[in-house]
């Protein structure tokens, strides 16, 4: 027998075989940078993209008559409902808009339903982003971010930026560890310049909230970027009980709730503690499968606020308290003809 030679594959076989691993790859390459590009702002060629969220007019259905315990702060703020509705009236003049509001308070003070009140009466867009969403671990990603939120606001003017937790990127500079290069510190210059550089944002108002104003660079408060700090503090007691009255709103109350004797027995609650505390009272109730959400019925109703604690005891419907235990040491305050006030 004659052993016939192996027969020799064809010039285009060869080059096929040699090449279809390298256009494999570049095939797989092109597919995963055209998903990058075209996957809704989540690929990694989105990295300088802003990420606020922007809220149409229609959108905004909060108005000040859901913001209740801060009178001073709703006043000052009720301006730039003004201006943005009527800037002409106020350019005619030689005025300008603000272009920043900082709104310091402690936390669940209300700041963010008051910047969103701000947009839903002036019936214009509202963009809102927290202040960490700026800065990533790549240099110039927070850079490209503000620049792309300003664009977007430009087209949508006039309109409100919300910045949430302006602390996260509005530190003073020099106190990196990257010195004056790293990239939260480049974010706040190119902040800066937004808000106030060569090129105007007319019809831009950026309203940002912080509990840390002591912490922020001088550059970022001055008049020109934040041309106004509102003070949105603790509510007293008679803000307590409008806070109580918007909350009580959304629950089926029974005829003995009385705002006002849960408003003085919660003294240092903000608005969350408070909307906090009507929402655990209506679970309550609906464990006990209850009806309506009563001040006595329940045996017990408490909320815990820094070292604070807030209870309404009821029996059998006559021993009507408000127990509230203070940083200072326990209270009790009793309802009007329930007993006169013990301190411990």
């Amino acid at each position: 027998m004659v052993g016939e030679p192996p027969e020799e594959p064809s010039l285009l076989a060869s080059i096929f075989i040699s090449w279809f691993p390298m256009l494999l790859l570049i095939g797989v390459w092109i597919f995963f940078m055209r998903q990058m590009q075209g996957g809704g702002g989540k690929g990694a060629m989105s990295f300088g993209k802003s990420k606020a969220r922007m809220l149409t007019e229609d959108q905004i259905k909060t108005t000040f008559a859901d913001v209740a315990g801060c009178d001073e702060a709703k006043e000052e703020v009720g301006e730039l409902v003004e201006y943005l509705r009527e800037p002409s009236r106020f350019q005619k003049l030689g005025g300008k808009i603000p272009k920043g509001v900082l709104m310091v308070g402690p936390p669940g003070t209300g700041k963010t339903l008051l910047a969103k009140a701000i947009a839903g009466e002036a019936k214009v867009p509202f963009f809102t982003i927290s202040g960490s969403d700026f800065v990533e671990m790549f240099v110039g990603v927070g850079a490209s971010r503000v620049r792309d939120m300003f664009e977007q606001a430009k087209k949508a003017a006039p309109c409100i930026i919300f910045i949430d937790e302006i602390d996260a990127v509005g530190r003073q500079r020099g106190a990196g560890l990257g010195g004056g290069h790293d990239e939260r510190e480049q974010t706040l210059n190119q902040m800066l310049v937004e808000m106030d550089g060569f090129e105007g944002n007319e019809g831009i108002i950026v309203i940002a909230a912080t509990n840390r104003p002591d912490v922020l660079d001088p550059a970022l408060l001055r008049p020109g970027r934040f041309d106004r700090q509102v003070v949105v503090g603790l509510p007293d007691v008679r803000g307590r009980e409008q806070i109580l009255k918007v909350h009580m709103r959304r629950v089926p109350l029974a005829p003995d709730i009385d705002a006002a004797i849960i408003a003085r027995g919660t003294p240092g609650f903000s608005g969350a503690d408070l909307a906090n505390l009507v929402n655990e009272a209506a679970l309550f109730a609906a464990r006990g499968n209850k009806r309506v959400v009563s001040m006595w019925n329940s045996k017990k109703r408490k909320t815990n606020h820094d070292g604070c604690g807030t209870s309404l005891h009821g029996d059998d419907g006559s021993a009507k308290r408000v127990h509230s235990i203070p940083r200072s040491g326990p209270r009790d305050y009793r309802s009007p003809g329930a007993g006169t006030r013990s301190g411990a």
